[in-house]
């Protein structure tokens, strides 16, 4: 479901205040009315019936005024799903996600800043297809290879160091996991990008990029840290981590093996700083790949059902009026009585 004017939702924030005028409006009444004489007398002169009237009328009109912000906003719903044929590539992010990559030295952190430069890499992606894999001792799929950049969007938001239970930064495996994560289709193009501090390196990954070179995979490595380094957070703690001997841990980016690996590959090295430099580069190289068909599934109509709820409010105000009659009927026998 969608809305092709969501701009009127805006209005449902009234709804609350409109209650609040309501309360209000009984309050100032009641204290009105008591203020005239005994409220004891006064309440048998009183129709019995005026307070629920009064609530009824309220209320009927309140939900015929929320269906009518709702119409407005045009709710549409997809009636037909079809099959799109873009052109684009095929990408494989593996995201180093060990302790170090929480370091303070590039703002936020250099893993909040990794997962927003993918973020941002997701939404220009356009017509691609992309997988998301997440290694620190271990790598494992966190995304296998979609079009849905909602879907992983909402994964990469749930990344965190605490996924994976063994420490250090095994990116051969990561690239040898992604390495297996594209289809079979060998008329598109392939890139893998590595998002790491290098910290740990557990060895292997130049081998393993040199592997998917030869399958005509494109390496590209992306650095993420400073030659300074940063302190590392005790997630929880307030505390940074100390090594055996009680100094806070510098952890600082190992640029050299992330060039390394990149070169072993065939591929690109990108350092990452506090600019957008990086996403802009990644991007340039992405349009370089050969593109071939990319099928999607979407919807490509939508019903609009503002009748539906026409009929509601509709139905809302007759049922108000028929009730409120039927109350004052009532009122009105008991008055003769």
């Amino acid at each position: 479901m969608r809305f092709a004017n969501p701009e009127y939702l805006y209005m449902l924030l009234l709804l609350p205040v409109v209650i609040g005028l309501f309360i209000y409006s009984n309050y100032r009444r009641k204290k009105n009315i008591n203020s005239y004489g005994d409220p004891q007398l006064l309440k048998r002169l009183i129709p019995s019936t005026a307070t629920l009237r009064n609530r009824i009328t309220f209320w009927f009109t309140f939900f015929a005024l929320a269906l009518t912000i709702l119409l407005l906003a045009r709710p549409q719903f997809g009636a037909k799903k079809e099959t799109v044929t873009t052109r684009g590539v095929e990408v494989v992010v593996a995201l180093d996600i060990s302790n170090s990559m929480l370091a303070d030295d590039i703002s936020p952190n250099r893993l909040e800043k990794a997962k927003r430069l993918i973020s941002r890499i997701i939404n220009k992606s356009g017509e691609n297809k992309v997988a998301l894999i997440v290694f620190a001792g271990d790598a494992f799929v966190q995304l296998p290879i979609t079009d849905d950049f909602i879907s992983a969007k909402m994964f990469l938001e749930s990344i965190s160091p605490s996924l994976i239970a063994r420490q250090g930064t095994d990116i051969g495996a990561a690239i040898d996991l992604a390495a297996k994560s594209f289809t079979a289709n060998e008329k598109i193009g392939k890139a893998i990008i590595v998002i790491t501090d290098g910290e740990n390196h557990e060895g292997g990954a130049e081998e393993a990029a040199m592997r998917a070179a030869e399958k005509g995979i494109n390496i590209y490595v992306l650095g993420i840290g400073t030659e300074k380094g940063g302190r590392i957070p005790i997630e929880g703690k307030g505390e940074f981590m100390r090594d055996n001997e009680g100094f806070v841990v510098i952890s600082k980016l190992n640029e050299e093996m992330a060039g390394n690996i990149a070169k072993a590959g065939k591929g690109t090295y990108v350092r990452v700083d506090n600019t957008n430099n990086a996403q802009t580069i990644i991007e340039n190289e992405l349009d370089k790949l050969q593109k071939d068909d990319v099928k999607t599934e979407v919807y490509t109509k939508y019903r609009e059902q503002f009748e539906v709820l026409a009929i509601l409010v509709l139905l809302l105000l007759i049922a108000e009026i028929v009730i409120v009659t039927i109350i004052d009927s009532m009122g009105k026998g008991k008055k003769e009585k």
